[in-house]
């Protein structure tokens, strides 16, 4: 199994921060309160999740019923590695279609890019930790 490089993390303010613990691409905050799979909220764009306590007193993921910030998750966005493709053997029929479709400049080649998304580097995710004194 690859190597998983550990979260970054800042706390925010004085005072102690609840406890979590990182697992692969998951963290688990509290005592197994709530998990979250950081692989899986992973965008195309920068994620930050809030992890929040209620009036209850329970975590939860988002501002919405939250009455304190407990932490907050910072995903950066994806990144991919992009492999040309040669573009496959075509029949001499759709060949011929496309050179009657050519300008004469003979650029009219296709080119096929594969898009795979890497895996996500734990070590570029940050934990922002709160005060839950």
């Amino acid at each position: 199994m690859a190597k998983t490089n550990k979260v970054t993390v800042i706390e925010k303010n004085a005072g102690q921060k609840i406890d979590f613990e990182q697992s692969g691409t998951r963290l688990i905050f509290g005592d197994d309160e709530i998990m979250l799979n950081a692989a899986k909220y992973q965008k195309d764009w920068d994620v930050e999740v809030d992890v929040c306590r209620d009036k209850s007193g329970n975590l939860t993921i988002g501002t919405g019923s939250g009455l304190r910030y407990v932490a907050q998750v910072m995903i950066p966005a994806a990144t991919y590695t992009e492999t040309e493709i040669p573009a496959a053997e075509e029949t001499d029929e759709a060949l011929a279609a496309e050179d009657a479709a050519e300008d004469g400049d003979g650029m009219n080649q296709k080119t096929t890019v594969q898009r795979d998304k890497n895996p996500l580097d734990m070590g570029d995710v940050t934990v922002i930790l709160w005060s839950i004194d």
